[in-house]
């Protein structure tokens, strides 16, 4: 029997009233069910509303491809550019060894034009004023300086390897067609991460820091005069321990050779003089840095040797005291100080009286004081003012009527860069030389510089 769809309807509203008590009768359960239809209805438009943003930020994406790869085209191709322009730098300015690793050329052409008063003796710069009456002048680039520097692979123990040459041109004569290359300093270092081993043609190692000039580059600054520089060949061992990031300390020792026969050729016994002695070298750095690039650094040494003359042995014992301080970004102080005897052949100019031979075993040590200081200020990041001044005292009685007793020298600089690598520096000083039994020599000297560095 089918039921018509007149009958399903009359059903249907028959039925509605019925639903209609049910639901009203059951309100509690109810009114719970639909709070959570609400919250679903609620929670469905909240996702299409969220369909309908993704879908706009779909389009507006796909409207903007062709413009985006354009861009990212553009940045590439800068950066190819870029990378190809250094790649051909690298290759003109790379220098490669025959074992095929990279050597830098470093160094300094220097030129001088200076004026000596009398008593220079002719040189260029003077470090004794010495009794010959005359004045001199010129200009010279002798001075000049050419280094390579040098990196190896790593040694032994994950060491690294590296060195330098540094040469100038005062060898020869100095006159216009014998002016000869000669070797300033050269070293082999290896390094780990808180020790090195360093073999070479050094300062001595208890006297590492000078003062700073473009007029006297030929030898140290204030050589005669308290500076302690020449370069002698050393082996060396440094340690290093670290406080903290800024403070630490380096102790360095080291076996040196000396040059004895350079500094004694006045003595009537330098037939017997041994030409070269071992001697024992150290130095401990105690070092500390402050905010604002500021740091303090001072460090004791010492030197050991004995020289062999006139059938004895006269020992050559030196303490030093060296010194930075920069309490102010803009000013520095740097010195170095010394005490000992027989000091001659560690670099002290023209004056060669470490000891005074009397006769056979008759041999008396020539005991010295000395040192040097410079106070550095810069005012700009171009300009800097150096003061300098420093002396030797020889003890007069350890000494010969017409000897040196004393060399004094003081002088001042200033250095201006027209370019980064361009400097001009102006230098003027003075050298008084007292002779025991002969009075005080005078020399002045002036020199205007012209640097290029490379």
């Amino acid at each position: 029997m089918q039921i018509g769809r007149k009958s399903l309807n009359f059903s249907r509203w028959l039925l509605l009233p019925f639903c209609t008590w049910t639901l009203t009768a059951q309100t509690p359960e109810m009114a719970r069910i639909l709070e959570r239809l609400d919250r679903l209805e609620q929670q469905n438009r909240e996702l299409l509303e969220q369909i309908k943003s993704l879908r706009n930020e779909l389009a507006a994406s796909q409207k903007a491809p062709a413009e985006s790869g354009a861009e990212q085209a553009a940045t590439l191709d800068e950066r190819v550019t870029v990378q190809e322009r250094r790649v051909e730098e690298q290759a003109q300015s790379k220098v490669e060894s025959s074992q095929r690793f990279p050597i830098r050329i470093t160094g300094m052409a220097l030129f001088n034009g200076f004026l000596n008063s009398q008593h220079s003796g002719g040189t260029q710069y003077p470090t004794l004023a010495v009794p010959a009456i005359g004045a001199s002048g010129g200009a010279t680039v002798r001075q000049t300086v050419i280094g390579l520097e040098f990196r190896g692979p790593e040694t032994i123990w994950g060491g690294r390897v590296h060195g330098n040459l540094n040469m100038d041109f005062l060898g020869g004569e100095g006159t216009g067609l014998n002016q000869a290359l000669r070797v300033r300093t050269a070293s082999i270092d290896i390094d780990w991460k808180s020790r090195s081993i360093t073999a070479g043609l050094e300062k001595p190692i208890f006297s590492p820091r000078e003062p700073n000039s473009l007029a006297q580059v030929g030898v140290s600054p204030l050589t005669g005069a308290g500076n302690l520089w020449l370069w002698i060949p050393q082996v060396r061992l440094e340690q290093r321990v670290h406080f903290s990031d800024r403070s630490g300390v380096r102790l360095q020792l080291g076996v040196v050779q000396t040059r004895e026969g350079a500094s004694y050729q006045a003595t009537s016994y330098q037939a017997e003089v041994e030409p070269n002695r071992p001697g024992y070298e150290g130095r401990l750095e105690i070092f500390h840095g402050l905010p604002g690039e500021r740091r303090f650094e001072i460090a004791p040494g010492f030197h050991y040797s004995v020289s062999h003359t006139a059938e004895t042995s006269v020992p050559s014992r030196v303490f030093s005291l060296d010194w930075f301080a920069n309490p102010w970004r803009k000013l520095e102080f740097t010195g170095a100080f010394f005490r000992g005897q027989n000091v001659a052949h560690l670099g002290t100019g023209g004056t060669r009286q470490g000891y005074t031979a009397l006769g056979p075993r008759n041999v008396i040590a020539v005991h010295s004081l000395g040192g040097w200081a410079q106070l550095t200020w810069l005012p700009t990041a171009r300009l800097s003012f150096n003061l300098f001044s420093g002396q030797q005292d020889d003890r007069n009685r350890d000494l010969l009527s017409g000897r040196i007793g004393k060399n004094l020298a003081y002088g001042a600089n200033l250095f201006y860069r027209v370019a980064p690598n361009v400097i001009i520096g102006l230098e003027t000083s003075q050298l008084r030389t007292s002779y025991l039994g002969s009075g005080t020599l005078l020399n002045n000297h002036y020199d205007l510089a012209l640097a290029y560095l490379f």
